[in-house]
């Protein structure tokens, strides 16, 4: 007949009355107020509400993907045959592992951290391509091609020792994978790098031999000063008699004055003691300038 399901359930709720006995102008009000009740739903099945951080693209029954997005805020559709599509345009993180050669062949174990957003640009043909959860259908991928690609390039001891160039590298190179998928990279940062079980028993065996000649240069060092030392205490203590020597031969005077300091020493040591001593010249050898004299 050429009615909507709509229409024609309301003519039938009409008939029912009417074949009921309602009469006609009470039929009426009951028929405009179903119609009243479906436009309400239709008016309030017309709008959406774009949240903000969202976008939003309309997909029509009829026509299909609607090539324009939709700022956040509230907007008109056409009630079941338009539905939204909303994609959150805020920057998002996920964290993806891969297990990559280095150039000399060392297994290297990578976690990196991507910072991602889709394209507002282009949200139409992202979805069209690749759906609403196009970061784990595209990013793992390309991130595993791009970290195999760099690390690569970078002899294990290298990308330890250059880690903020190949951090820089493997951003540049993901920025340029992702633009394919209509994705931006903001940021990449590497998370984690560990190496395989030979090479860091190799490292750990190097670094205990360097801490081993490190010891040894060391005690070589010290041997060496302490070889020294002596020698220089002897040539000291040498020079110390010739020059004692001379000063007795010279100047009696000076025998005097080394007596008088030992006895001074002597007495103020004794001077100590809780026992009562009695002290000669010899005692005290105030008298070795006679001794001297003598021989």
């Amino acid at each position: 007949m050429g009615r909507s399901g709509k229409g024609y359930n309301a003519q039938e709720a009409l008939d029912q009355l009417k074949n009921a006995g309602v009469p006609r102008g009470m039929a009426r009000g009951v028929g405009l107020a179903i119609g009243g009740i479906f436009l309400a739903g239709a008016a309030m099945n017309s709008l959406y509400t774009v949240q903000g951080g969202f976008k939003a693209i309309k997909f029509n029954m009829l026509t299909g993907l609607d090539p324009r997005s939709f700022e956040a805020g509230t907007h008109v559709k056409i009630p079941y045959l338009e539905k939204p599509i909303l994609f959150d345009i805020r920057q998002q993180p996920i964290s993806i592992q891969s297990s990559q050669g280095s150039r000399d062949l060392q297994i290297v174990n990578t976690t990196v951290r991507v910072l991602y957003k889709a394209n507002e640009s282009n949200l139409p043909e992202l979805y069209r391509t690749l759906g609403q959860n196009y970061a784990d259908v595209v990013l793992p991928s390309i991130s595993n091609e791009v970290l195999k690609s760099v690390i690569a390039q970078y002899n294990a001891s290298e990308l330890i020792t250059r880690r903020p160039e190949v951090s820089a590298a493997i951003t540049s190179e993901l920025q340029v994978r992702a633009k394919e998928f209509f994705l931006e990279i903001s940021d990449v940062s590497i998370v984690q790098m560990n190496f395989g079980k030979e090479y860091t028993a190799a490292v750990e065996s190097k670094q205990i031999a360097q801490q081993m000649a490190e010891r040894a240069r060391f005690k070589v060092e010290q041997a060496q000063q302490e070889k020294k030392g002596v020698i220089i205490l002897a040539e000291g203590e040498a020079e110390s008699a010739k020059l004692i020597g001379n000063a007795i031969k010279n100047n009696r005077s000076f025998i005097d004055l080394r007596r008088m300091e030992a006895a001074k020493e002597i007495s103020s040591t004794l001077a100590k003691s809780p026992n009562k001593l009695t002290l000669d010249a010899d005692a005290l050898l105030l008298n070795l300038t006679a001794k001297v004299s003598k021989q």
